[in-house]
């Protein structure tokens, strides 16, 4: 039952994310450029997602366990380290730069454009080589 609850969740969520705009770069990128000309329609996806969480989150995590899983697959770590912020900052730099980020790449993968043919093979480049450098996860 999970399989196919994960494909629907992730059906759910690339629908989401294509009809909020969040898979057109150009929209991503007006939205980051607050000094040029900011785009403020991607303020309400990310109320809306922040919001959702809010309200749903404890309402969740009030049950023993997920209806599909034997545990909750929650953060164990609460520290703040030197890989959490070169992580953020990289994944940061590159949303900036490219207007993606690695869900909405894989959403417009469907499409088969060169362009983002070439920046998923690229992210899984960069994934595999992090694998490589630092083999074990704290």
């Amino acid at each position: 039952m999970t399989r196919p609850v994960a494909f629907a969740s992730g059906l759910l969520f690339a629908l989401g994310l294509g009809l909020a705009g969040m898979t057109r770069p150009d929209n991503v990128l007006a939205f980051l450029d607050l000094a040029g000309a900011w785009d403020p329609a991607l303020m309400l996806v990310l109320a809306g997602a922040c919001g959702l969480y809010m309200l749903g989150a404890p309402l969740v995590l009030q049950r023993s366990r997920p209806l599909w899983a034997a545990r909750f697959a929650l953060p164990t770590r609460r520290d703040i380290d030197g890989r959490l912020l070169g992580g953020a900052a990289l994944f940061g730099v590159g949303w900036g730069l490219v207007g993606l980020c690695p869900g909405p790449a894989l959403v417009d993968l469907a499409g088969l454009g060169g362009d983002i043919v070439l920046f998923v093979a690229a992210m899984l480049a960069g994934m595999f080589l992090f694998t490589r450098v630092f083999p074990t996860s704290p």
